[in-house]
């Protein structure tokens, strides 16, 4: 998830990671490795936050509260001024289920407890196909995006999609052939459509 404030730049965009990704044991390594990945990304140490909550440990089968989960970014939009968000859509990145989670968090907050004039938005999930078809997908994203022109959904342009790749590449721990191959061919990595939450 992440969450930025309307005046500072792509560039510079606050980070939160709800887990230490601890699944394999392996959490200490994994936050330093956000930490030296943002700073590929050029984002601010200060801006990065990890929060390690007991109930929110990382992992497939781990079933995040959704309750709490709105909860904690009610605490971080008002302690920070935030008032618009970026998250996963329902079926989150290759289904992950703690990206859902972290979705159906937001969408609790937006019901419940979202200031007026609150925005949130959410990564559009592609099919298979253009998921792996890399920057081929520009073409068919830009598209999408013209057919729901009615400012209800944005569509993103990676213009540094080898940054992307340097930054994904801190991630020792995790950076597998197929993480690799994935960086390299996902559409993800050159193009993005975000889709405003009702």
């Amino acid at each position: 998830m992440m969450a930025l404030k309307r005046e500072i730049s792509c560039w510079s965009l606050p980070i939160q990671m709800m887990s230490l990704c601890n699944a394999d044991g392996m959490g200490t390594m994994r936050r330093e490795e956000l930490y030296k990945a943002s700073t590929v990304l050029k984002v601010p140490l200060n801006q990065v936050k990890i929060l390690d909550h007991p109930d929110l440990q990382d992992g497939f089968g781990k079933v995040w509260d959704h309750k709490l989960l709105a909860e904690i970014i009610e605490q971080e939009i008002s302690s920070h001024g935030i008032d618009l968000i970026i998250t996963f859509d329902s079926y989150g990145v290759s289904g992950h289920c703690n990206h859902r989670d972290v979705h159906n968090g937001v969408r609790g907050f937006l019901h419940n407890k979202a200031p007026q004039g609150f925005e949130a938005w959410e990564l559009v999930s592609t099919n298979i196909l253009r998921k792996y078809s890399g920057p081929f997908d520009i073409w068919l994203s830009s598209m999408f995006s013209k057919e729901h022109s009615s400012g209800m959904t944005h569509c993103l342009l990676n213009e540094r999609p080898r940054q992307s790749f340097l930054a994904m590449a801190q991630h020792a721990s995790q950076w597998v052939w197929f993480r690799k191959l994935f960086v390299t061919f996902s559409s993800y990595t050159y193009v993005n459509t975000l889709k405003r939450i009702k």
